[in-house]
């Protein structure tokens, strides 16, 4: 099933990069030889109010029903429309055909944006090998699959271990394969949404003085490895409420181990974290202590609903 939807998956994990790649161009200082020296080339929306410069149109556009060609250029001001929103508009008139185009009129771009730049071939994922396309869509649908059947596995494993236990232990297999399954998915969204994304900022932050060819096997490695290990490190409240129920772990011998706890917290961080330096260590143990926390919590309800009960 994963085989099919491939390219959506694709396409959802090549999202992260490609963004930090555009983010990471847009920041890039870009110079230009001046009369004194070296001059910055600012973004548009460095502009602010009053400010005027000579507005080029980058692609055919249209202002109404007027119809303005790429190429086409009018001399333009920072200004608030009648909503108080900062905008760019005309401050002279400006031919197009038969037609004239009066001053004031708001140009249809946003200052904060700006117009997308033209794609940049150092903004796409490399391959070397004609057949690296088609190993990288197998490879993302097993992933895929792996992830899909984490539930499946955890009720195996729970399956294997049950005929050990008391029959008073057995009833907490369909709290815990819920709550494991919650938290993988949230451990994969944190690791998709909130600590991949300042990691590759930083990263390609460092290499700026350098032409980046990204290769894509190396990246959908890091990107799915990086949400299973986050998965993965998320179900320490679930087995928590495991632990707790039977009787093995306690909020209070949790709190009294926090010392190691941080120790050990800090040592999967900096395995999990593509660089050694602190910042993006962090990064990682963040998420990992405040899990430690509820687990905490956790083993507290857990462990005070099993002595009244």
């Amino acid at each position: 099933v994963c085989w099919f939807v491939s390219g959506y998956i694709y396409s959802f994990l090549e999202r992260p990069v490609l963004r930090a790649l555009a983010e990471a161009q847009q920041q890039r200082k870009v110079t230009i030889a001046g009369r004194n020296g070296e001059l910055s080339v600012l973004p548009l929306s460095s502009l602010k109010q009053n400010d005027q410069v000579r507005f080029v149109f980058p692609e055919g556009t249209r202002l109404g029903q007027t119809s303005i060609p790429a190429g086409a250029s009018v001399m333009a001001r920072v200004d608030r429309d009648a909503q108080g929103n900062l905008g760019l508009f005309t401050d002279e008139a400006l031919s197009a055909g038969n037609d004239i185009v009066p001053k004031d009129v708001k140009l249809p771009v946003d200052l904060s944006k700006g117009y997308d730049k033209l794609p940049d071939p150092n903004d796409k994922l490399v391959v070397t090998t004609a057949i690296e396309p088609f190993t990288l869509y197998v490879k993302v649908s097993l992933y895929a699959a792996i992830g899909l059947s984490v539930p499946f596995l955890l009720w195996q494993i729970w399956a294997f271990v049950s005929p050990g236990l008391y029959p008073h232990e057995r009833k907490y297999v369909t709290p815990f394969i819920a709550l494991s399954t919650i938290f993988f998915v949230l451990g994969a969204a944190c690791a998709y949404y909130l600590i991949f994304p300042p990691a590759a900022k930083y990263l390609l932050g460092l290499g700026q003085d350098f032409r980046l060819l990204l290769k894509a096997d190396d990246y959908f490695d890091f990107i799915i490895l990086l949400m299973l290990g986050m998965g993965l490190v998320f179900q320490m409240p679930a087995i928590t409420y495991v632990l707790a129920r039977i009787g093995l772990v306690t909020a209070g011998w949790m709190l009294r181990v926090w010392r190691v706890a941080v120790i050990v917290i800090l040592i999967v961080a900096a395995v999990l974290s593509p660089t050694n330096d602190v910042p993006n260590m962090l990064l990682f143990a963040a998420p990992m202590f405040a899990l430690y926390a509820i687990s905490i919590v956790v083993a507290w309800i857990c462990g005070r609903a099993r002595q009244t009960g």
